[in-house]
């Protein structure tokens, strides 16, 4: 599914279960998959902003279209929350999530630095059996020139 079209559902679904009396805490699927979606539109944008094929009005229209609604959608849900938690609900909602976006960050730096050095250790296997090996031919063919000699 498209992240915008996925992220006016998952608002749709937010203010059915808020005006059916839900708490907005027992609608963390679709905050999430709402904040998923809208985090998609806005990456989707900042991509296409830096491409250099195709018509560039109309890739630069539809991004900042979608990025726009996008935005749109978390005003609307920022008042959702204001309204069943109280601002303080929204500040503390963004401070976990801006802590989960920077745990996740880590991760992946964390992976990128275990990768590379895997990377690395497998540069200087290899490197060190090459040398090994060419120290082996190197000394077989002095040992043969010297016998050969006498």
């Amino acid at each position: 599914m498209e992240p915008i079209t996925l992220a006016l559902s998952a608002v749709a679904a937010i203010k059915t279960g808020v005006q059916m009396g839900k708490d907005i805490t027992s609608l963390s699927k679709e905050v999430g998959q709402l904040w998923g979606a809208i985090d998609e539109v806005k990456d989707a944008h900042n991509k296409k902003k830096s491409k250099r094929f195709g018509s560039v009005e109309e890739e630069a229209l539809d991004t900042f279209m979608a990025k726009k609604k996008a935005e749109d959608l978390e005003n609307q849900l920022r008042e959702i929350v204001i309204a069943t938690r109280g601002f303080n609900g929204w500040q503390e909602l963004l401070k976990i999530r801006g802590q989960i976006r920077k745990q996740r960050q880590e991760e992946r730096e964390r992976i990128q630095r275990r990768r590379r050095k895997i990377l690395e250790i497998v540069i200087l296997s290899v490197t060190l059996v090459l040398g090994f090996w060419g120290l082996a031919v190197f000394a077989l063919f002095l040992i043969n020139r010297h016998t050969g000699g006498a």
